[in-house]
């Protein structure tokens, strides 16, 4: 409280005294006359006015690792915040990503003003290109999200169908009612930003995916300043990033990692260097050609996303590159291999990748050997341990020497730890709280930190996606719900994969599959051809021919069985085949294949 209103409340209270010293001692009086001394008056509260309301509806991100997207709206404008993709879970046989679902984006794409990004991950932007083929408005990022979206979009083959522009933190984007600010934070990727949205019930902070990291490698520290500046005006509501809400204190400075390289550069003297990290790292991988300059290595990329993104980085200015040190991969049989350091995707132990295939001898470029030196620069995601666990163990089989995340400090994350997370938090002084970013432990435990710093248990909300959170400046509540989801992308293929079909490949990948066929003359209605049992995924059929020919056997007394009607309409025939089968065979086996019979007219 300030001078003024000290003096303010003394000078109220001054006349209140000489009340209290009469009441004290009243002169006698009948007691049906006896008067109350005059109570103090209270000072009334001003009442919050209630403003125009505001809509966040979250479409991702949410409950889940991955597809961040987020839509606010305000009178008839609305803009979406990121549009990332997912992997798929090991349930999912066949999808390639995994991206919102745009329902109520589409319906609603009169009012869309744009579409604000916060970094380049893929997590946030690998959905765009979907996106934009149905709702065609402006897109605004810092410099390098757009050159990796551009890319994105080029492969689609639109990009000279889309707006894309291009914003500095600390400018605003005009979006309707609304007014998106870009705020400088840390990550590990450059040029990534958190937001300030500016709606007519108050300012919404969203954090994006950020981390302090006081000595950056490209030396643009978090803006601190601003974060706090609007925390002095008067924060509505603070989104932040729950990745790491589980780990106390701070994230490690990425310069951690380049002293780790050079330690690991001298223990690998003498060895080809390996080192498998995300393609999207940039800071991570000029910290190796730093190291690999400083060693007089030459370096070699390999996987396309990583070619990809160094690429770009590169033209952007956001890699420094000394001339000669990049090489071409056809010139790496020229070097001596310890002259040689190979940058590869495949630190997720994903099948496809680089790494993976050289672990498994399947590369046509690389074959590991005893002298090759390997580290593995990253934490596997949640999901992805037994993956890179078995590239490892298939590595170390080869001979080579491997380093990973467990034994040197060869990774730390991109995302806040709980003391980061509090600091931000001080900083804003939000009068509401939305964790964001992650699955429902890391949300729960953001919750929680929020409320171990003051923060009212009403004011913070846990949603999921599709959760329609209205404010008005004063309250915040979920009060409706729209369509949200996920959409499965196989192929080009996209939401054409949906629960049946992933139920239908699960039980091919379970049990496999018996096709019987049949071929029946109709104009006689007899059975002319068959029945044939072809089997894929089920039994080695050489090991099982007493099975198949009671199989047959069965059948065959199953359509002996049938009445001519019954042979006249094959939907009930094909049905009375399968039911058979299926029970014979699981009295055999305890299997359950899927059973196509099919018929022909002969």
């Amino acid at each position: 409280m300030n001078e003024n209103n000290n003096n303010q409340v003394k000078k109220a209270r001054k006349p209140a005294a000489p009340r209290r010293k009469a009441a004290t001692a009243p002169k006698k009086a009948p007691a049906e006359t006896t008067a109350e001394a005059p109570k103090p008056r209270r000072t009334r509260q001003p009442r919050e006015v209630r403003k125009t309301p505001v809509r966040i509806i979250p479409l991702g991100g949410l409950n889940e690792i991955g597809k961040n997207m987020t839509v606010f709206e305000c009178s008839n404008d609305m803009f979406i915040l990121d549009c990332g993709l997912a992997f798929p879970d090991a349930d999912m046989p066949g999808v390639d990503i995994v991206i919102p679902d745009f329902t109520y984006v589409e319906r609603n794409a009169d009012k869309i003003r744009g579409i604000v990004i916060t970094h380049g991950h893929e997590d946030h932007i690998g959905g765009l290109a979907y996106l934009l083929k149905k709702v065609n408005v402006p897109v605004y990022a810092t410099r390098l999200t757009i050159g990796l979206i551009e890319g994105k979009l080029r492969e689609q083959g639109i990009l000279n169908k889309v707006d894309l522009n291009v914003v500095e933190p600390r400018k605003t984007v005009k979006m309707g009612c609304m007014a998106v600010e870009f705020i400088k934070v840390n990550h590990s990727i450059p040029d990534a930003v958190g937001m300030a949205i500016h709606t007519p019930a108050g300012i919404i902070v969203h954090t994006g995916d950020f981390k302090v990291d006081y000595s950056p490698i490209d030396g643009k520290i978090i803006d601190l300043a601003r974060f706090g500046e609007l925390g002095s005006k008067g924060v509505l509501a603070l989104m932040a990033d729950s990745t790491n809400a589980e780990r106390p204190g701070y994230t490690h400075s990425e310069r951690t990692v380049g002293e780790s390289f050079d330690r690991l550069f001298k223990k690998g003297e003498g060895k080809r260097i390996i080192i498998a990290t995300f393609s999207s790292n940039i800071h991570r991988v000029q910290q190796i050609i730093n190291c690999a300059a400083r060693y007089g290595r030459k370096v070699a990329v390999f996987g396309r996303s990583m070619i990809n993104v160094i690429n770009t980085a590169i033209e952007l200015g956001y890699l420094e590159v000394p001339d000669g040190i990049i090489i071409d991969i056809e010139m790496m049989n020229n070097f001596a291999n310890e002259r040689i350091v190979l940058i590869t995707t495949g630190s997720q132990g994903e099948p496809m990748s680089a790494l993976t295939r050289m672990a498994m001898n399947d590369h046509k470029k690389v074959n590991i050997t005893p002298m090759d030196f390997i580290i593995i620069s990253a934490t596997p995601i949640p999901g992805n341990e037994k993956y890179v666990t078995r590239v490892v163990n298939e590595l170390m089989k080869s001979g080579a020497e491997v380093v990973y995340e467990a034994m040197y400090e060869v990774h730390v994350s991109g995302h806040a730890c709980q003391e980061e997370l509090k600091l931000l938090q001080a900083l804003t002084k939000p009068k509401f709280f939305i964790p964001v970013h992650g699955e429902y432990k890391h949300l729960k435990k953001h919750a929680d930190l929020a409320l171990q710093m003051g923060m009212a248990r009403e004011n913070v909300i846990i949603a999921e996606i599709g959760n329609v959170i209205e404010t008005d400046g004063v309250s915040m509540k979920i009060v409706s719900q729209v369509p949200s989801g996920r959409v499965l992308v196989d192929g080009l293929g996209v939401g054409d994969v949906g629960s049946i079909v992933l139920r239908d490949r699960k039980h091919l990948a379970q049990d496999g599959l018996i096709i019987i066929v049949i071929g029946i003359e109709r104009a006689v209605n007899e059975v002319v051809a068959g029945p044939d049992i072809i089997s894929r995924g089920f039994v080695y059929v050489r090991e099982s021919e007493e099975l198949f020919v009671e199989a047959k056997n069965l059948l065959k007394r199953t359509l002996s069985a049938c009445s001519s009607a019954e042979m006249r309409e094959w939907t009930t025939l094909k049905g009375k085949l399968r039911d058979a089968l299926s029970d014979y065979i699981y009295q055999k086996t305890k299997r359950n294949p899927m059973i196509l019979p099919i018929i022909m007219d002969v």
